[in-house]
């Protein structure tokens, strides 16, 4: 196999374009050169504190340019970053750093308290930065084979898996997006969701590759990314569907400025009502399917069809392929659902020591996605649900998203999720999770016939839950599997219930 090498992405940029805003962070702006400078003198600091070439080193820090700064730095010297996220448990991080085998890990200041519990030595962001400075030694090219970063996934069964980002996965990731939705040297892309998760992390790389300027926010604030859109003339603003709701709310009506060109939606399928409240105000929404193995987006829907084919993922991007098969590993005739496999060179490689799940998920090239979709006869994608999220009752197929579409439409209603409850008669049968607007009173017996007025009616939810919020993680995405948890916990309620 033909071992493909670039110049190392930063420094290439920083000789390109270094006058060129690299990212605007609060009231700070700093250049591609200065980037370069910065991450280089970091460098020296991780070799002082013995870092080396071709380690795992854990990263376990916020939103902020001296993130930036860190992970470019481990890019500069050969070093592969365990990229953790900042909101999981003691317990969980310490999991995550062992099956990683990480070397060492670098963490902010205010997680100081992980240190007394870990085995491996452990920096903080202010000791690595108060440490000398030798002279490091910058990888001049990077093979697109090596492993770049490694990422978690949340895992719907068992543990998490360490998903492997190339150096390639993410280049062909920013081309075949670029190739896309276009790419002008006016552009600049609103980062406000987690660096530790793909979506960011791939704007990050975006930003090096195209030479475009990137504002970083620390934690998403709607009317924050609404004034930085209008002040900082964002062009590009990766949301997921609860980020995208809330400013639609905080716009109240108004229209972004015109040189805002695209809200690039991920993080599961959209309700049809928000992308139609979007449509009302001329928000230009591009929904896309991706995920952590796929180095970010792998399907997007193209600008022209973002009216005629409302609610689709689009087609995949053009160094991919997308594939749906049925059961029987046949593949399904336009609007068959069946199993979503996708293949390309943004697809991960596999798992970090997890062999057995490579030849689990992975057949000839073609990675197993587990979630279930449809193409229609023109090839563009329809995303259902989560294969394991799939309720099966009485022999149908029921996909939580459809019902959460249904409810989500419903005025008095902010936030819905659907899981499925045993039943034995049935299976199982689909609940309701419901968070409803401020001072709104509607009642679990008007929600079932509005459901029974826009679902065939083994789909209407047996039950509703109302509750102050639902289960999320970092990047927003509803956790279904632990719905019924809240239940089981008494930390949610049924109205219609005697308890």
């Amino acid at each position: 196999m033909q071992h493909e090498t670039m110049p190392n992405f930063l420094k290439k940029r920083a000789f390109l374009t270094p006058e060129r805003t690299a990212v605007y962070f609060n009231e700070t702006a700093i250049s591609f050169k200065e980037l370069y400078e910065k991450s280089s003198q970091t460098a020296g600091k991780l070799k002082s504190v013995g870092v080396k070439k071709d380690q795992y080193i854990g990263v376990l820090l916020k939103n902020h340019l001296d993130t930036i700064v860190i992970l470019f730095a481990l890019q500069l010297i050969g070093v592969k970053a365990v990229i953790l996220n900042n909101r999981l448990s003691k317990k969980e991080l310490i999991w995550q750093l062992n099956d990683s085998r990480a070397a060492s890990l670098i963490l902010e200041n205010d997680f100081y308290e992980i240190k007394q519990a870990l085995e491996v030595p452990v920096f903080t962001k202010d000791e690595l930065f108060a440490a000398s400075t030798e002279t490091p030694d910058i990888q001049e090219e990077i093979n697109l084979n090596d492993v770049c970063t490694i990422m978690y996934t949340s895992g719907t069964t068992g543990n998490p898996k360490g998903v492997l980002h190339t150096y390639g996965n993410h280049w062909w990731s920013a081309v075949g997006s670029a190739l896309n939705l276009g790419y002008t040297d006016r552009d600049r892309w609103l980062c406000s969701v987690p660096l530790f998760h793909i979506s960011g992390y791939s704007i990050l790389m975006k930003s090096v590759i195209y030479g475009m300027p990137i504002i970083l926010h620390e934690s998403f604030d709607a009317h924050k990314a609404i004034n930085d859109i209008k002040n900082k003339h964002v062009t590009i603003m990766s949301v997921v569907g609860t980020m995208l709701f809330r400013m639609v709310e905080a716009l109240a009506g108004s229209k972004l400025p015109n040189h805002f060109r695209c809200a690039l939606l991920g993080g599961g399928p959209a309700p049809l009502p928000l992308l139609e409240a979007c449509k009302a105000i001329e928000v230009p929404v591009f929904q896309s399917y991706g995920m952590t193995e796929t180095a970010s987006q792998i399907v997007t829907l193209a600008p022209e069809y973002s009216i005629t084919k409302l609610g689709s993922a689009g087609k995949p991007l053009f160094p991919s392929q997308i594939e749906i098969i049925l059961e029987d590993g046949k593949i399904a005739q336009a609007k068959q659902a069946g199993e979503i496999i996708v293949k390309g060179p943004n697809v991960t490689l596999g798992y970090l020591n997890r062999p057995d799940v490579i030849k689990e998920k992975f057949n000839q090239g073609w990675f197993h996605t587990g979630d279930i979709g449809f193409m229609d006869e023109e090839g563009f994608l329809y995303v259902l649900d989560r294969r394991s999220d799939l309720i099966i009752s009485g022999g149908e197929n029921i996909y939580p998203a459809e019902i959460e579409s249904v409810l989500l439409a419903h005025p008095d209603v902010v936030d819905a999720g659907v899981t499925g409850f045993n039943d034995e008669t049935w299976g199982q049968v689909p609940g309701a999770f419901i968070v409803r607007k401020i001072n709104a009173r509607v009642t679990e017996d008007e929600l079932k016939r509005y459901c029974l007025e826009n679902l065939a009616k083994y789909k209407v939810p047996k039950s509703f839950y109302f509750t102050e919020k639902l289960p999320r993680n970092a990047s927003k995405k509803l956790l279904r599997r632990k719905l019924s948890e809240l239940v089981h916990e008494g930390r949610i309620h049924n109205e219609n219930s005697s308890n």
